[in-house]
């Protein structure tokens, strides 16, 4: 049952073909396993981060760096990179939340929404090229992806949604403290265990309160938060997350 919810989830967030259509993959369902988050975190953190570790050995790491960032964009169908485009455009729309969210939902990228892409993309680049070993690089992809993944599952759990939509499904099945606790254990034993304890839980600890962050202005600027917010928020804690595994060195 596990193995099925963690295989439908993958499906969900990433272009991985575990499942025969993308029709079979129904929402509800991923909604209730959505505590399962961080593990896949570890799946697209093992492929991601050992592509990363095997080319270390033969390409410079600004090389590295780009070839990374777009392995990230791309294994998520560019979904969560176009939430953070749209998640700046409606942020930084001036107006009321009505037309804030009208913003969020056109599908043109505005200029804010490519300003923070262009930031995203050089902020990656210069985070993955920053690391100096290709073991370190493999174990930061790891924790960073699986962290990433919790703080979706923590913003689900402590955010209402703005409006009914896509999101509305993941925030009422995760108002369950046995589902939190489940997804921050997994998450705690996880980034323990890829080692680098003290750098890791820095890691986390910064994550969670630039989520806290976004989740606050998402109140105030939408009214609550959307699927937008909660794949912007994996995107810019990753990134975080990485700078701070990168300079962290205790």
């Amino acid at each position: 049952m596990v193995f099925r919810s963690i295989e439908a989830i993958i499906s969900f967030l990433t272009i991985i073909p575990v499942t025969k259509s993308s029709s079979n993959i129904n929402i509800q369902q991923i909604a209730k396993s959505m505590y399962l988050f961080p593990l896949v975190g570890v799946v697209t953190g093992v492929l991601i981060g050992g592509l990363a570790y095997g080319i270390s050995f033969y390409l410079q790491p600004q090389l590295i760096g780009f070839l990374i960032t777009g392995a990230f964009i791309m294994i998520t169908g560019i979904h969560h990179t176009d939430a953070l485009a749209d998640f700046a455009d409606g942020l930084m729309a001036k107006g009321g939340k009505e037309f804030k969210r009208k913003v969020m939902h056109d599908p043109a990228v505005g200029s804010a929404g490519v300003v923070a892409l262009i930031l995203y993309v050089v902020g990656m680049i210069v985070a993955l090229s920053s690391f100096h070993y290709g073991i370190k690089l493999l174990t930061s992809i790891i924790v960073a992806e699986v962290i990433a993944k919790y703080i979706m599952v923590l913003q689900a759990y402590c955010g209402i949604s703005a409006w009914e939509g896509f999101s509305s499904p993941f925030t009422a099945a995760m108002k369950d403290k046995r589902k939190i606790l489940a997804a921050t254990g997994i998450t705690l034993i996880i980034i323990w265990l890829v080692g680098g304890g003290y750098a890791n839980l820095t890691s986390l600890s910064v994550s969670i309160a630039i989520a806290a962050a976004i989740q606050y202005v998402s109140n105030k600027s939408f009214g609550g938060i959307s699927g937008d917010v909660i794949g912007a928020s994996n995107e810019v804690t990753r990134l975080a997350s990485l700078i701070v595994l990168s300079s962290v060195t205790i």
